[in-house]
């Protein structure tokens, strides 16, 4: 068997949606899963930390060099599409807002509220994504995912996914989400659909700054509570380090002004955290996921 292409030294800013990240090591984009088995073996024979990267929307990577193998399932796209049942197969690095586009288009309900998300299908199962009242969970059946640490792959459910606000299992598993299946609502009227997943898109663009980089919202609401209201009501708009500066248009989003280091960013969202903790007694607990930075705050 062909062993996938695997790169040295390759950039990872080029690959998040904050435009930062310094080289991985060793990095590889799987075309299917034979690659990934091999990937996942070559890995473990050469004794490598492996970690998966999707569309790099959730996501900080340190301005050093992120060790192991790294890769990156922006090749493993493509959906199954049943008009009739309403359940789709969709791989682990299909983007979200392209799947939500296809399940209008088809007369499936159930995604409208998806097509502003800028991750793949995997991420969404890993984070459960969810906008407007709506999240993963609720229309994930089950997906097929891999050890990192090697083996055949395997379903887990939803219910053995212990999906939460902004939770999975899978946060806390080594593993890679390589499909999953979904079950949306046949039969809708298909120009309506794709006319309400337009306007959601239009809201966030409208509602969100999508001319900076950014990786989307940073921290999870403390339920009843919007984080980005609390930090608006703090006076933090604008508010910069270096070239991180918290969005004027949301103040969910840190943004990415044009020289913005990850470093900038991870101290931008410290001292966040640390006013919201002074001012109201609560730790925002973000969505970003961080690599390559030996301490989490």
């Amino acid at each position: 068997m062909k062993q996938p292409k695997i790169q040295r030294q390759i950039s990872l800013a080029n690959f998040t949606t904050w435009k930062v990240g310094g080289p991985a090591e060793w990095f590889a984009e799987p075309n299917d899963v034979n690659d990934i088995k091999e990937l996942i073996s070559w890995s473990k024979e050469h004794n490598l930390s492996c970690q998966i990267i999707g569309a790099g929307s959730n996501l900080l990577i340190n301005d050093t060099l992120l060790k192991g193998l790294t890769i990156c399932t922006k090749k493993l796209q493509g959906a199954k599409i049943d008009v009739e049942t309403g359940l789709i197969d969709a791989q682990g690095g299909e983007p979200i807002p392209v799947l939500a586009r296809r399940a209008a288009k088809a007369g499936l309900h159930g995604l409208e509220w998806a097509v502003g998300i800028p991750g793949t299908i995997g991420g969404a199962a890993v984070m459960n994504a969810g906008a407007q009242g709506n999240c993963t969970a609720n229309r994930l059946v089950s997906l097929t995912a891999i050890s990192l640490s090697g083996g055949e792959p395997f379903e887990l459910t939803n219910k053995e996914l212990k999906f939460d606000y902004r939770q999975s299992l899978l946060q806390q598993e080594e593993l890679m989400v390589l499909s999953v299946r979904f079950k949306l609502d046949p039969g809708h009227d298909r120009q309506e659909l794709s006319r309400i997943t337009t306007e959601n898109l239009n809201h966030r663009l409208k509602t969100q700054p999508y001319n900076l980089p950014s990786c989307g919202s940073v921290f999870r609401n403390p339920e009843p509570q919007k984080a980005g209201k609390i930090i608006e009501k703090l006076g933090l708009k604008g508010i910069r380090i270096g070239g991180a500066e918290v969005s004027k248009t949301h103040a969910n989003f840190i943004v990415n002004s044009g020289s913005a280091s990850a470093i900038d960013i991870s101290r931008l969202i410290t001292l966040i955290q640390e006013k919201v903790e002074d001012s109201h007694g609560l730790l925002l607990q973000t969505e970003v996921k961080r690599l390559g930075f030996e301490s989490i705050h």
